[in-house]
Formats: C-alpha cells, structure tokens, sequence
C-alpha cells in the first residue's frame, strides 16, 4: 500500500486562522512546530496507509497533542522514531493512555486520530489550559478533517464525545458518537470503541 498523498491535507491546515488565544502547532517557523509537523508527518505516513476510520476529537489539549503533534498521543505514548520536545508541558495525558490502550487490540488499519479544530484553544493568557473551540474556529477546521478524510479515502469517522460531534456536524461531517475517556468516560469508551472494531 502506498502512503496517502497529503498536500491538499497540509495546505489545508496551514491555510486556518490563529485567533489570539489558540496556538498554531505546525508552524515551520518554530523549532517547536517543526518537531509537531514531523511527528504528525510521520504517524499519518504510518497509521495513513490503509486507514478506512478517522477518530476525531474536538481540539489538541495541552498535556498531549500539544507536545507531540500526534493527536491522543502524550510523550508517554510517543514511540521511538518519533521526536521526542526538549522541554515537554506535560509528561502524560489520561485520555491519550486510554486511547492508545483502547487501541491495542484493533482489528486491521488503526484508525487515524485528528481534531476538528487543529490548533491548541486555551484561556488567556494561561497556555497551560484548554478552552472550547468557538463555532467560527471549527468551521476554520473543518476543510483540514474534509481534506484528511479524502487523503485517507475514510470510508467511518467517529466522533470522540458529544462537542466533537457536534462541531462535525457544524462541518457537514457525518459521525458516530462514543464517550469521551475523560472524566470517567474511560470505560464506556473503551467499550464503544471495541464495539465499532466487530
């Protein structure tokens, strides 16, 4: 299998706006953002191919993606041809642990994780927090998950709780809802998740 062709994907992603309080996580202007861009590079080479599920949540939280680049993926969960921040925000996020751990026993091409709105919203001035995304930021998104759904030929996307599904459907984007692992949802997803794995 060849890896997907990802230019629309990444034109996509640096085409969306950066309002004040969210961070721009790619950007090739940073060291920081260089790091993220080639880990996510990577993953999509490696999980892309042959994907047929996006599983998408709503925005990159601080204590995971936002070190990593790769979403549901904390340095904890980060692998080995991966590299790793030089000074990361946090050592591990919960939900990133019961996402991995969840897909562990995945039946075929893992599904491909992604955020509705790529770039980390958080409370101003504290980066160090997560906040919503606003409606017009998950508009803003929405051609960067329409443009991996593509890249990938995704034929499912599953909607990782109740707001990323929501802001999907803002986007026109069909999806199947399961809990979120946070905040004592780690059960429930881990079971809905394995039930779409059958």
């Amino acid at each position: 299998m060849t890896a997907p062709d990802l230019d629309g994907f990444w034109a996509a992603l640096d085409a969306v706006p950066v309002a004040d309080d969210a961070e721009a996580l790619y950007d090739v202007r940073t060291a920081e953002g260089r790091l993220r861009r080639a880990n996510l590079s990577r993953y999509l080479s490696d999980v892309g191919t042959g994907a047929d599920t996006l599983l998408v949540a709503e925005a990159p939280g601080w204590r995971g993606m936002t070190n990593t680049g790769v979403p549901f993926t904390s340095v904890r969960e980060l692998g080995p041809t991966y590299q790793m921040p030089p000074e990361p925000t946090a050592p591990w996020e919960a939900s990133s642990r019961v996402v991995h751990a969840a897909l562990a026993g995945w039946n075929g091409p893992l599904p491909v994780a992604w955020a509705i709105f790529p770039h980390h919203p958080f409370v101003a001035p504290d980066r160090l927090t997560n906040r919503t995304p606003r409606p017009a930021e998950v508009r803003d998104g929405a051609p960067v998950a329409l443009a991996l759904i593509e890249a990938l030929g995704a034929s499912r996307v599953i909607a990782v709780g109740r707001k990323a599904q929501g802001a999907l459907a803002l986007a026109g984007i069909e999806a199947i809802a399961v809990r979120h692992p946070a905040q004592g949802g780690a059960t429930q997803f881990t079971e809905q998740l394995a039930a779409l794995n059958r």
